[in-house]
């Protein structure tokens, strides 16, 4: 099948689209949307894809369980295998494989990610890298904040960033930053 497939994943966040495609007889990720309140999913898919259908298999549905697993709060750890990372810039690849190990209840800062990938002044290239992951949840970016404990950015906005922190065990303090206790890199 050479056309794009997406199958939506109901969450307390709101509708999630998964993009896929068949790529030599196997499923594979092309892009995750998470919930956007100014327009229904459907609509949003419609519009930016010319020919996509509404169509999923065994391995599509199993990660859109998995992803509501995450979003409730439980323990999931996803395959990179079923994501089409290749079509990322190096760069970008390079930036979200640091971010997807960053472990489950921890954090790091965008500076912090810049020089372990020996980038030292690369604070804000790893955050635009991050702000275009084609695969959040999957590649967890709501893990990246800034040094002063603020959210930063998320595709998903801020209120779904801290919940996914909190679900984590990240604790916050009384101003809205990350109490950073847990820190990778």
């Amino acid at each position: 099948m050479n056309f794009f497939c997406y199958e939506l994943v109901s969450s307390a966040f709101g509708q999630i689209s998964i993009i896929w495609q068949e790529v030599k007889e196997q499923p594979k990720v092309y892009r995750i949307f998470l919930p956007n309140e100014g327009i229904s999913m459907e609509c949003f898919l419609q519009r930016t894809f010319v020919s996509i259908k509404r169509f999923s298999c065994p391995n599509i549905a199993e990660l859109g369980k998995q992803i509501q697993s995450f979003l409730r709060g439980e323990v999931v750890n996803f395959e990179l295998s079923i994501i089409t990372l290749e079509k990322c810039s190096e760069f970008q690849r390079t930036v979200l494989l640091a971010e997807y190990k960053i472990p489950r209840g921890w954090v790091s800062t965008y500076g912090r990610i810049a020089r372990s990938l020996e980038v030292p002044a690369g604070a804000r290239a790893v955050g635009s890298a991050l702000s275009q992951n084609p695969f959040p949840i999957i590649i967890p970016c709501h893990r990246a904040i800034r040094s002063n404990g603020e959210l930063g950015g998320f595709q998903g906005g801020l209120h779904m960033k801290r919940a996914l922190l909190e679900f984590e065990g990240v604790e916050f303090s009384t101003l809205g930053r990350v109490i950073i206790n847990r820190i990778y890199y």
